[in-house]
């Protein structure tokens, strides 16, 4: 009895030494405890505005605000900011398309459709170039809102849109991650809205392309919506490209690109713009592309014979093609076009000029397109989203995120969700818009996606393409901005009548 009694006291005496080597933790005095973050909120904000298009007036709601989205126990996982303009003299709302707006990066807000396509626009000159500053907005008389409806969407962790504290952001980076979260805020704002009933359409641009393409399948998967229409605008090639395959497929954007800063001999240069573009297409799939796939086995004779029809048909020359090995990089094109004029061309906008610091580098210091107009871009959203739609915030809106690591999926995966999104609605329509001088995402390289899709004739007939004489943003310039809204205003309203 002793023995145990001890043998208990001797335990106590041991914890009791224990303990004082690892002092008890207490809790830290109120003002030291670190503030919960803040649970995500949503708030809203109408105004009222005025436009016209088409010589007519338009009255337009527009409502900023965000919306948070939930797991199915109601844990709050990320906000998105959006603004939606809904025209005010309709009758019947369910007889009016509403179209979901955004574009791409990965990591991109959706400013620039947004001050592109809607009601009002950055003022440029007509051929797209950035003006000084101060900059200016007006009204946009090609606003895509007389035909739809329109609701401009920034991805999770871009503009003003979030992830809920706490939650892993890997949850939102990815191609169908990405489509999943967007597909989960489309269903939430036709119920809020009570949009069910309506024509429904996507319009990306950029990666925005890649994103509609995967939401096509994802919004029919997972929320059973079919959709009347999707614009692809400026489209990615969402195949699955072999190196060779790259090269091929931006040489008509470099031919037509030396085509518009008259590079090439006289009779390529009397030929239009669709003349040269076909020609440059006939040019790269066929002599081109043999020549490539003969590789090292490529006899000399034929060798040189592509190495002149190249110089030829870029404007660059025959020595700089052989260092080359024929295979023309973008990234030294930009450099090499007018290296002789001390000039570079741009990336987004191969019609745009920039001046390095030496002429003597192998790549472009900045890209001259986006260097032109940038800018007024952000500026004049800034103030627009301030001062016109009473959006107030001290939070820092987002043009470009690190959206790092991003899931790619599987290679080719997009283009199979939407074939498949087309083929299982049988009606859904797709709109490819191609600006001839965008060698951001060459008009050669959705060509060859779509004619890849392996889509029946009676669905393939649901495609149509569009082309302009301008480059990634067709809409900054002129001619261009009135003939898209002429292509994606008839779309809608044929596809919105297919039902």
């Amino acid at each position: 009895m002793k023995r145990t009694l001890l043998a208990g006291l001797v335990t106590v005496l041991a914890l009791g030494v224990m303990q004082a080597k690892s002092p008890v933790p207490t809790a830290p005095p109120p003002q030291q405890r670190p503030a919960a973050a803040p649970a995500p909120e949503e708030r809203t904000q109408v105004t009222k505005g005025s436009v016209r298009i088409g010589g007519q007036p338009l009255n337009y709601t527009a409502t900023a605000a965000t919306y948070v989205i939930k797991s199915d126990d109601g844990t709050p996982k990320a906000t998105f900011f959006f603004v939606a303009y809904t025209r005010d003299d309709v009758t019947d709302r369910a007889a009016r398309p509403v179209s979901f707006v955004y574009n791409g990066g990965p990591g991109s807000a959706s400013s620039y459709t947004h001050m592109g396509l809607g009601p009002r626009r950055i003022k440029l000159t007509d051929d797209g170039r950035g003006m000084p500053a101060p900059y200016a907005m007006v009204e946009n008389t090609d606003s895509l809102l007389d035909g739809s409806d329109l609701v401009f969407i920034d991805a999770i962790s871009t503009g003003y849109s979030r992830p809920a504290p706490g939650e892993n952001t890997a949850q939102f980076y990815g191609v169908v991650q990405d489509a999943t979260y967007f597909a989960d805020f489309i269903y939430q704002y036709l119920t809020r809205n009570e949009r069910w009933a309506s024509p429904k359409f996507l319009i990306g641009e950029s990666y925005g392309t890649t994103r509609s393409a995967q939401l096509s399948s994802v919004l029919q998967r997972r929320h059973q919506i079919y959709l009347n229409g999707i614009v692809l605008v400026s489209a990615v090639g969402f195949g699955n490209w072999g190196a060779d395959d790259r090269t091929i497929f931006f040489l008509p954007t470099f031919i037509v690109s030396a085509w518009y800063h008259k590079k090439l001999p006289a009779d390529l240069q009397k030929l239009s713009m669709s003349e040269i573009a076909e020609q440059a297409r006939q040019f790269a799939h066929g002599p081109y592309a043999a020549a490539l796939e003969q590789g090292d086995q490529l006899a000399a004779a034929e060798h040189q014979k592509i190495v002149t029809q190249l110089a030829r048909f870029t404007g660059l020359t025959p020595t700089y093609i052989e260092q080359t090995n024929l295979r023309i990089r973008p990234a030294r094109w930009f450099k090499e076009l007018l290296r002789d004029k001390r000039e570079t061309v741009g990336r987004i906008d191969s019609r745009f000029l920039g001046i390095d610091e030496d002429a003597a580098g192998m790549s472009a210091d900045y890209d001259a397109s986006l260097a032109s107009y940038d800018g007024s871009f952000v500026a004049v959203f800034q103030d627009y989203v301030r001062r016109e739609l009473k959006w107030n915030t001290d939070m820092y809106y987002t043009l470009s995120a690190r959206v790092q690591p991003w899931d790619g999926g599987d290679p080719g995966a997009p283009a199979e969700a939407l074939r498949s999104a087309m083929t299982q609605q049988g009606s859904l329509k797709l709109l490819v818009l191609c600006g001839y001088y965008d060698v951001a995402t060459p008009f050669n390289g959705i060509e060859h996606t779509v004619s890849h899709m392996s889509l029946e004739p009676s669905i393939r007939k649901n495609v149509s393409f569009a082309y302009y004489e301008a480059g990634h943003m067709m809409y900054i310039e002129k001619n261009s901005r009135e003939k898209m809204h002429k292509d994606v205003v008839s779309f809608i309203q044929n596809a919105a009548k297919a039902r």
